[in-house]
């Protein structure tokens, strides 16, 4: 059996292949190896898999994880092989994934847009280029991470609308000693701060407001990123992450000020990693 993994930095979205061509879907928590240990990544795993998985019966892995790259694999790998002692593991960035999913095996721009950002162009089969998105402390523009940094500022700065500062204080009650501890002392603030794009897409107070701060966060991945790639208005914009998909009419409208069509917009890659998969378990 073959089990894919997308994973990014809040959650890893699976998918078991069997020889019948039966798929089981399921999910578990993000395991980015800049911020978890072997040790967690296998307690989590252990606990987060399904009762009617056998783990010995699992002969291939695919992992497409954030922050894997190849100086960073190996953390997966060891606590993969833990669990899936029969398998052959092959781990690559979430990015290679995400390409994967929305492309196949046709070259173009890809990007994610969850809690964190990345973009690519892919020539079908790997990435041939990639601008550093240089991860939350010096980039991810456009991500859930930098959206929700900006609405946490302004709540903390007393920039908000008053009617959009009273929904979010009755809904979550921070102060700013609470949230400046999240932040500077826990562990994850990117997680954290990308938590509340849920509130950016549902709060109805005064919606120019939030709409304003997924525009400007586009603009800025598009600015700081996409268009700094080589001929970016040759490609259609093709992108995977919950931020994409929750924002995809903005982000659309984004595209086209820059003068690219928007192709594939996909909230999760793993069922277009499924189908490209597929083969491995056809062929076998």
């Amino acid at each position: 059996m073959l089990l894919v993994a997308d994973s990014g930095s809040t959650n890893t979205n699976w998918c078991l292949l069997s020889e019948k061509n039966e798929v089981q879907y399921f999910e578990t928590e993000g395991y980015n190896p800049y911020f978890v240990s072997v040790s967690h990544i296998v307690q989590s795993l252990k606990a987060g898999l399904p009762p009617n998985i056998n783990p010995e019966q699992i002969h291939v892995i695919y992992f497409y994880g954030s922050g894997c790259f190849e100086e960073k694999t190996i953390n997966i790998k060891i606590a993969l092989k833990q669990i899936f002692a029969n398998a052959d593991i092959n781990i690559g960035l979430d990015l290679l994934g995400s390409a994967r999913a929305v492309l196949g095996d046709k070259p173009g721009f890809a990007a994610i847009l969850g809690t964190g950002t990345n973009s690519c162009l892919y020539d079908g089969n790997k990435i041939i280029a990639n601008i550093d998105s240089l991860g939350y402390l010096m980039g991810d523009e456009g991500s859930g991470y930098y959206m929700g940094k900006k609405l946490l500022g302004d709540y903390i700065r007393g920039y908000m609308p008053v009617a959009v500062r009273s929904e979010f204080y009755k809904i979550y009650g921070v102060s700013r000693e609470e949230i400046m501890e999240q932040v500077y002392a826990e562990k994850l603030p990117n997680r954290y701060c990308a938590g509340f794009t849920r509130f950016i897409s549902e709060s109805v107070s005064d919606k120019s407001y939030t709409v304003k701060i997924v525009k400007d966060s586009f603009m800025d991945f598009f600015e700081c990123l996409v268009t700094k790639y080589i001929n970016y208005k040759d490609y259609s914009f093709n992108c995977t992450g919950s931020v994409a998909f929750a924002f995809k009419n903005i982000l659309s409208e984004t595209a086209a000020v820059y003068g690219m069509k928007t192709g594939v917009i996909l909230k999760t890659p793993i069922e277009g990693l499924a189908k490209y998969h597929q083969p491995v378990i056809v062929n076998k």
